[in-house]
């Protein structure tokens, strides 16, 4: 059987992403995005499930890990997260004092916490908070979790859905050993790919000149520094369409001739929730 890997415990979004998208796999929890990365690189059977972004919180932060590693990207999805306020059951919302989740859940639902005058405590994830809360006990102690976080912990739901603005996703990216890409056709694609420029004046500027010559549209540009220098940056990007499209392969072509390092990390469908 399959392995998918995500980080963090039983009940977390990247396991409720994985059970939206995968069937007939074994599901298994890392404690660290280096851990999961780690395992997908040596094993040709595995797959990892990485959140990436956030539509309300900006970037995760693994895109350090994205370089080190270089998998493909097979697909994006994009998660609905609904957060809870989770705490033991027959708790009421008046005995809670004190609320622990990952850090954007709490800036995510910071005005529910203010409201009701709760004090913020940052743990690792969310489902490991959940986890801790079911053990302590105490009708104080409340998590920021999702519903599966409830069903898995025996929690109970206390608030439904107290994030600060609805519509919130998370975009998650499935990545593996193997390099695979769809063939081109009539669908919207992204292809992403990082690169490092040659030292020299203005080159980023020339670089992205064939982009706008051939008319195509980059969704991503994030800048990230070489091992621990900020004079040395390799670029993360994603643009739409295929690679084997006339317009993108002429505009990496134009790419190429400033890069000293080039890596098309994978070639993908866009997710219909893209855009809307």
């Amino acid at each position: 059987m399959s392995k998918i890997y995500f980080q963090g415990t039983y009940g977390a979004y990247s396991h409720l992403a994985a059970l939206s998208i995968f069937r007939n796999v074994d599901i298994i929890p890392c404690k660290t995005f280096d851990e999961c990365f780690l395992k997908a690189s040596k094993d040709d059977n595995s797959k990892i499930i990485i959140p990436e972004s956030n539509r309300i919180t900006g970037n995760i932060g693994i895109e350090y890990l994205i370089f080190k590693y270089r998998l493909n990207i097979y697909s994006e999805y994009f998660q609905k997260i609904e957060h809870n306020l989770l705490g033991l059951p027959g708790t009421k919302i008046s005995e809670i004092k004190d609320v622990y989740s990952h850090g954007q859940a709490l800036s995510q639902c910071s005005k529910f916490i203010k409201s009701h005058h709760l004090i913020e405590h940052v743990r690792a994830d969310t489902a490991g908070s959940a986890e801790m809360v079911s053990k302590t006990k105490d009708k104080k102690k409340a998590a920021i979790a999702s519903s599966l976080s409830a069903k898995t912990y025996n929690l109970e739901i206390v608030k439904k859905n107290i994030e600060n603005e609805k519509g919130n996703l998370t975009r998650f990216l499935i990545m593996g050993k193997n390099i695979s890409q769809p063939e081109f056709g009539n669908k919207k694609y992204i292809t992403s790919f990082l690169f490092k420029l040659k030292s020299k004046p203005a080159a980023l500027y020339q670089s992205l000149g064939g982009f706008a010559i051939n008319g195509v549209n980059l969704t991503k540009l994030q800048s990230y520094p070489e091992k621990n220098t900020f004079d040395s940056f390799f670029f993360l990007c994603d643009l739409d369409g295929h690679i084997e499209d006339i317009k993108v392969q002429k505009s990496l072509e134009e790419l190429g001739l400033h890069c000293q390092d080039f890596h098309v990390l994978g070639v993908f469908e866009a997710d219909k929730i893209r855009g809307k």
